[in-house]
């Protein structure tokens, strides 16, 4: 299951139900997919197929809504 959190432009941010727990995001678009860690501080994990801007953009959204992020993580995972 990858409930996804919330969508922003061609961006679907969303979870996997089975992987590691360390906080993380997985972010989605047609042209490809990126994982940022949330703690202990924001940072890029992966990516496939995503521009140094799309990235930059993704890194942005991610920072301005964590607290959102990270809220959604728990009461996902029960934490």
């Amino acid at each position: 299951m990858s409930p996804t959190v919330f969508r922003v432009g061609p961006y679907r941010f969303y979870f996997f139900s089975r992987e590691e727990e360390r906080p993380h995001v997985h972010v989605t678009c047609s042209d490809g997919e990126a994982k940022f860690w949330l703690e202990p501080a924001i940072s890029f994990a992966t990516d496939t197929g995503l521009s140094e801007k799309q990235l930059n953009d993704i890194h942005k959204i991610v920072e301005s809504r964590r607290d959102e992020i990270v809220k959604a993580w728990n009461q996902h995972f029960n934490t």
